[in-house]
This record gives C-alpha cells, sequence and structure tokens, in this order.
C-alpha cells in the first residue's frame, strides 16, 4: 500500500493535471539540423478532443519534480477490514519542509516544469468580464513578447529549440535591454504584397516591446533568387530593375512603419524601438570572391546545405539546380553574420519556408562569433485552394497604391469568410485579444452585419495606406455597393480611376439642350441607329447609379453632372465611362 503522507494525500484530492507542450517548442521537424527546430504550441489551449468544463477558471500551478505520482485507492482496499488480511497502514512520516507552496492566481500564469506547462483547472464561478480582460492582459504581459505572439498565432517556429527556450524568453522579457531583429525582403517586384505583411507585422511587435528592428531590401541576393519552395529557378532580373525595384521596397517599408508610429502607437506608451532600412548589397557588392569564399564558404558544411528540403527538391527536378542557388542560403547567411557584427542582431525573422535559410545564418554566426542567436518564422498566408499568395502563383494583392488600390485592398479583407477572420484579425491588426473575442460573439449575434471583416479590413487598409486611404475606400465601396451621389461627387479623380480601371475616360463639352442619348453617342458607349436608342428605353444604360430610360432626357446639373464636374455613365454591367466635363 502507497504512504499517504500531507502532500500526497492533498495532490490526491486536487483535480488531474493535463500536461502541455511548452509554448515555443513542440513537435520536431524530420530532416538535419531541423530536429533541433521545435512548432509552437497554444499557450492556453488543453489536448485535444476534451471539451473543457463549463465555468471553470485556469491556474498554471508548479508541481514539486520529487513528489511521485501516487495510484488512487481502489474501493475495494478502502473498505476492507482488518480480518480480510489487509495490512494496517504504517504511521505517515512528518511532511518535509515546502520548497515553495502553490498558489493560485488570479489569471492563467506561466510555470516551467521538466520543460512542460502543468495545467489544473478548478471549478470556480466566472469572474467579471472586464476583470477577466484585464487579467489576461497582465497575464500576457508577464509572459513577455514569445507568449504574447505565440498566443495570436504570430510566431510559428523557433531556432534552435533547446538554447532558445533557456534564453529567448528572459532576454525578450520587459525591463531587459533591448535586442536587435530583422527580416529581409528580395525585390523581386516593385511592390510588398500581402504576403509580406506577417513578417512586417512580426518586426512591428518587435518594435511595439521596446526592441531595434532592421529591414533588409536583398539589392544583392535578389539577383540570385531564393530556390526555397520554387519548382524551377527565377527569372534573372537585370542590375538597374534590381535597383529601382529596391527603392520602390524602402519606400514602401517607409510607408508602414511610419503609418505604424503615427496612427499605431501611443507616444506615452512606452520605448518603441528603433527601426532602420537597410539594402544588403552595401555590404554583399563590395565583398571580394574570394575573402567570402575563405571565410564564411569555410564554416558551412556542404552535406548541410545538401540536406536542405529545398535543395532536395530543386536537385530532384528535372532542370536540376544552378550553383548561383546554391550559394542563395550562403549569401543570406552572411547578412545575419554582417548585421550581427555590424548592429548587434541576434534575431531574424522570416516566412515559415524561409526556416532553412535560417538554420544557415545560425551556423555561420554561431561559429565565427560564438554568439548565440536564433531564427522564428511566421505562417504563410494562403489563398482558398492552399496556394501561397505571391507574384510567383500570380495572384497577389499589392501594398502599392498604383497596384492595388485602397478600395481593392478593402475589398479582399471584407471578403475573407468566416472560418479564417478571427485567425486573421489576430495575426494583421494589434488589436487586443479580449477585443477580438467580442467582436465575434457580436458577430455570431449579427451575421449579416460582417462585423469582424469589415474591421479586419478598416485596420489592414489603415495601417498600408494610412488614414486617407482608409477612407478612399469606404467612399469607393459606397459609390460603388450603394449607389451613394455624396460619395461620387467627393471623389476624385484618382479614385475613379482606380474605382475603375477598365473605365474608358471621355472628355466633353456641355451643350445646350444636350440630352441622354447624346451623350451616350458622344462618348461611343453605345452603337449609332436603332439599336443605341433601344439599349436606353430597355433600361441598359445609367447615370451617376440612377437607371435613365428616355433618350430625349435633357442632362441637368446636380442630377446627370456632380459638382465635381463628372458624370459615371454605365452601360450594360460592366461598361463604365467616367466623363469629365469642359468649362462647367
Amino acid at each position: 500500500m502507497a504512504i499517504q503522507t500531507p502532500r500526497t494525500a492533498a495532490l490526491e484530492q486536487e483535480p488531474p493535471i493535463t500536461h502541455l507542450k511548452s509554448p515555443y517548442f513542440g513537435r520536431e521537424k524530420t530532416s538535419g539540423e531541423a530536429a533541433n527546430t521545435r512548432r509552437f504550441g497554444r499557450i492556453f489551449n488543453v489536448a485535444e478532443n476534451r471539451p473543457p468544463p463549463q465555468s471553470v477558471t485556469t491556474v498554471l500551478t508548479f508541481v514539486p519534480r520529487s513528489v511521485p505520482a501516487q495510484p488512487a485507492p481502489s474501493r475495494r482496499s478502502s473498505h476492507s477490514s482488518p480480518a480480510s488480511g489487509a495490512v494496517p497502514a504504517p504511521q505517515p512520516r512528518p511532511p518535509r519542509p515546502s520548497r515553495r507552496a502553490p498558489r493560485a492566481m488570479a489569471a492563467p500564469a506561466l510555470c516551467r516544469r521538466c520543460g512542460q506547462w502543468a495545467l489544473r483547472r478548478a471549478p470556480l464561478p466566472p469572474p467579471p468580464r472586464r476583470r477577466a480582460h484585464e487579467q489576461a492582459r497582465r497575464a500576457r504581459g508577464a509572459a513577455g513578447l514569445l507568449a504574447a505572439q505565440c498566443e495570436r498565432g504570430l510566431f510559428q517556429e523557433v531556432f534552435p529549440a533547446q538554447s532558445a527556450e533557456e534564453q529567448l524568453p528572459a532576454l525578450l522579457q520587459p525591463g531587459r535591454p533591448p535586442l536587435a531583429a530583422y527580416c529581409g525582403f528580395d525585390p523581386t517586384a516593385d511592390s510588398l504584397h500581402v504576403g509580406h505583411l506577417l513578417p512586417v507585422m512580426a518586426l512591428l511587435h518587435f518594435q511595439r516591446a521596446g526592441h531595434d528592428v532592421i529591414a533588409v531590401v536583398g539589392g544583392a541576393t535578389a539577383r540570385l533568387g531564393d530556390p526555397s519552395g520554387r519548382e524551377r529557378a527565377r527569372e534573372p532580373l537585370p542590375a538597374g530593375r534590381v535597383r529601382a525595384h529596391a527603392r520602390a521596397l524602402r519606400a514602401g517599408l517607409e510607408r508602414l512603419f511610419g503609418n505604424h508610429r503615427e496612427l499605431f502607437w501611443e507616444p506615452g506608451a512606452g520605448r518603441l524601438g528603433r527601426a532602420a532600412l537597410l539594402d544588403n548589397a552595401r555590404w554583399l557588392g563590395r565583398e571580394p570572391l574570394l575573402r567570402f569564399l575563405g571565410g564564411a564558404g569555410g564554416r558551412l558544411r556542404m552535406g548541410t546545405l545538401l540536406s536542405r528540403q529545398s535543395c532536395q527538391a530543386r536537385l530532384r527536378s528535372a532542370e536540376g539546380m544552378s550553383l548561383a542557388e546554391f550559394l542563395y542560403p550562403a549569401l543570406q547567411a552572411y547578412d545575419f553574420l554582417h548585421l550581427h557584427q555590424r548592429h548587434g542582431c541576434r534575431i531574424q525573422l522570416g516566412g515559415h519556408d524561409q526556416m532553412g535559410n535560417i538554420m544557415s545564418g545560425y551556423e555561420l554566426v554561431t561559429k565565427m562569433t560564438g554568439t548565440d542567436v536564433f531564427g522564428i518564422t511566421v505562417p504563410l498566408i494562403t489563398s482558398t485552394t492552399g496556394d501561397k499568395l505571391g507574384k510567383t502563383a500570380g495572384n497577389a494583392v499589392w501594398l502599392n497604391r498604383d497596384k492595388t488600390s485602397p478600395f481593392e485592398l478593402y475589398q479582399f479583407f471584407v471578403r475573407q469568410q468566416d472560418n479564417v477572420v478571427e485567425k486573421y484579425l489576430k495575426l494583421f491588426t494589434f488589436l487586443p485579444l479580449e477585443e477580438i473575442a467580442h467582436i465575434m460573439e457580436m458577430h455570431a449575434k449579427e451575421p449579416e452585419k460582417w462585423g469582424p471583416q469589415k474591421r479586419l479590413a478598416a485596420e489592414v487598409t489603415k495601417l498600408v495606406h494610412g488614414r486617407e486611404g482608409l477612407e478612399s475606400a469606404k467612399r469607393c465601396t459606397k459609390a460603388l455597393y450603394y449607389s451613394s451621389v455624396e460619395a461620387l461627387e467627393e471623389m476624385s479623380d484618382q479614385e475613379l480611376q482606380e474605382l475603375f480601371r477598365q473605365a474608358t475616360s471621355a472628355e466633353l463639352m456641355l451643350e445646350p439642350g444636350m440630352t441622354v442619348l447624346d451623350l451616350c453617342r458622344k462618348a461611343n458607349a453605345i452603337p449609332d441607329g436603332p439599336s443605341g436608342y433601344r439599349k436606353i428605353t430597355d433600361g441598359g444604360v445609367s447615370i451617376n447609379g440612377n437607371r435613365v430610360t428616355n433618350p430625349e432626357t435633357v442632362l441637368i446639373l446636380g442630377q446627370h453632372i456632380l459638382k465635381n464636374g463628372v458624370s459615371l455613365l454605365r452601360v450594360g454591367k460592366k461598361n463604365y465611362y467616367i466623363i469629365k466635363w469642359l468649362q462647367l
């Protein structure tokens, strides 16, 4: 019979403990150095297929390792009589001095036990909503940047697992000296797209936590092409085009950091880390080939590079892999080394498909400097068919206004389905999790209002295009979907061209007695003869959102011609004509 002590008896009376994976480390990868990479788990989620009890409060407590788990006594032994041959229990030993008494916290807190997290649930009445929100906010602040972004789902993997588990959470705790983190963006196009937003959001969250961030434009590496996730080599880009693309990407990154500082950061909220924009052509373009091969090249192992999944896939393909592509991870690793030596950078951020390149950077930096550095990946944004959003797949939603207007960006996020909108609110916005939960609760009651989608679209459009870009998107939405004449009158020529990209523009002089039929014929919107006349009488023509069925109607200022001197003529369902009136 197991010896009963006050400690073990107390453990038997308490609810069972469910062991969770660490919030930073979990499932191992499968090849080479990737075995050290662990997938993040959810912080406060219990095991799958086990529904949580109603009205419970989650409390994480520390269980001393020295106390063995005691089996629960069976009913038969508990009701046995001395005549049944049961041996009487010996006298319990005096309890050991308590290392640390377990204490119940008002909100979930993080406690480490042998590399795992222990979750204890005790049924308690639910606290008031406002108090629960405050408690959760305090708990996340104490947990640090890693735990908070893991809870949002932004940080997906960390490398290397062991040293990161031992050092990184403490290094990123509030009150510690700031670290420097960087992320690279190759200028293969003249604009960032929605797929780049998550790495940018990761940089912004580091900056909001008081750390310094570096955005590196790959003016040198873009000329080689990253083989990660590609079935064939990129088309080589001329040096002049790469330089032009790099300038455009720097302008886009500056706009994102500027909009965040102006619209999403309160001056009294604490230290906002510094942000720097660099181009790796400044150091890679000046590095002699022999010095690079003799220095960084001598530290990287061929077997490790060949074992990468991206390299293996390309080597098995019919086209094979060029030497330039094979050396791409080495050049990106040299970026990490240069930034570590010149700017003290210790963290590299990247998409989930960049883990192999991040491993190469870790290997090079640690071998040449002996300093522990880390890599963190963010999820990849995919379409409804599972394809990665980007230029290669042909489904990119660009962040530059001349390629994707604020209205188009706004509509992209408004059209997101219910099954991903909560996830996107956590990934693409800075809204507190409590506010996101409230938005989703209201959406469950009134799904026809599309509240989460509209809030998501507004937050992203404001970050990308600023407050004026958001107002422009809303005006275009009202004009197109609600036939708002007021919105049309407030729209600029640029907004009209963005809203109706395929529309034909025409400049006309308003003549006395000019009719709807005259307008349509001068704009070449209807054919000559009776067929064009019937097009109007059959209701196929509208001006400023109002259908016109009388071809002889005389044009009237304020009705057919707006205050801004523009008329929007539509023939059929999709044929738009923007008419600009001269000398009104």
